[in-house]
């Protein structure tokens, strides 16, 4: 009976630590030497706990997607993936835009590509309300700067930028320790990894045959973590990663996010029990208040 209690209290310290830390207004950085210690700290263990991945960096009122400071805000409430997208400018630079239009997130008019790096620096970000914010685009190269001893890039690239020019930003930044690629094929994957073995990617494996594929690709499982789709898989999908140490990120923008704000965090505290370990949301605020009383369930349970 004391050993029993013994364990209790220490789960529930582990737990208020934790939840110190997600209270206490610090940011959640990491920071990584080599891109093993990213590989390692992304794999999957029994006691890890989740992490959400922020779209489009987080955007909510005053903060634009694909933007610096919402990247920053983003850490402060949560320890997070800051997924964003990369385009490329009428001069060739790779910069942070999802859309190919400049219309709905800057001040700017029409194509990302019809305007030159000096162009577009001249434009103002704006938040998901249409307010124009004091921020700027920011290149890729700025990004992967900020993210060093930082935060953990997830890069989602939009054509026609192409994989060698991904790879090597990524070399000239020396951002290996703290950029994952994002990939939606085997064929992708398998050629960013050629290019760069060392290189982190985000693979879709949807459903079990997904999943089975990505595992018989020949990358090596430290390299991966899973995107399983945006509605939740059956539990195999899970179970068939997790016995290879792989994360699963489940896509929770759009459907899931919108379930959650109708039901609220017991919608994500669900997805987390089930298995996935990764929850990719434009609800940062909510899914951390999400993955607290995860935590908490879990130390108590213990």
């Amino acid at each position: 009976m004391k050993k029993i209690k013994r364990l209790r209290l220490v789960a529930l310290v582990w737990f208020v630590s934790v939840c110190a830390l997600l209270h206490a207004g610090q940011a959640h950085t990491v920071a990584f030497d080599e891109p093993g210690e990213l590989h390692e700290y992304l794999r999957w263990r029994p006691d890890r706990s989740p992490l959400l991945g922020a779209h489009r960096g987080g955007p909510s009122l005053g903060f634009p997607e694909n933007c610096l400071a919402t990247f920053e805000r983003s850490l402060q409430l949560a320890p997070c993936l800051i997924e964003c997208d990369v385009r490329k400018s009428k001069d060739g630079v790779m910069v942070l835009m999802h859309d190919w239009s400049l219309d709905r997130t800057t001040t700017g008019k029409g194509p990302v590509e019809g305007q030159s790096l000096t162009q577009l620096k001249q434009l103002n970000l704006v938040d998901p309300n249409g307010t124009v914010t004091q921020y700027k685009i920011p290149t890729l190269s700025e990004a992967l700067r900020w993210a060093r001893g930082r935060a953990i890039l997830e890069l989602d690239i939009k054509d026609p930028v192409t994989p060698q020019e991904v790879v090597q930003a990524i070399k000239t930044q020396g951002a290996e320790s703290c950029a994952v690629v994002i990939t939606y094929d085997l064929r992708m994957a398998e050629l960013y990894h050629r290019l760069d073995d060392r290189l982190a990617l985000s693979c879709s494996a949807k459903g079990v045959e997904g999943v089975t594929r990505l595992l018989e690709s020949g990358i090596p499982a430290e390299n991966l973590i899973a995107f399983v789709g945006v509605y939740e898989p059956p539990k195999e999908v899970y179970a068939l990663l997790h016995e290879k140490g792989i994360c699963a990120i489940l896509g929770t923008m759009g459907n899931l996010d919108g379930k959650a704000r109708r039901q609220g965090k017991q919608v994500y505290i669900k997805l987390l029990e089930n298995g996935a370990d990764v929850l990719a949301t434009d609800e940062v605020k909510l899914a951390s208040e999400a993955i607290t009383s995860h935590l908490k369930n879990r130390a108590e349970s213990r």
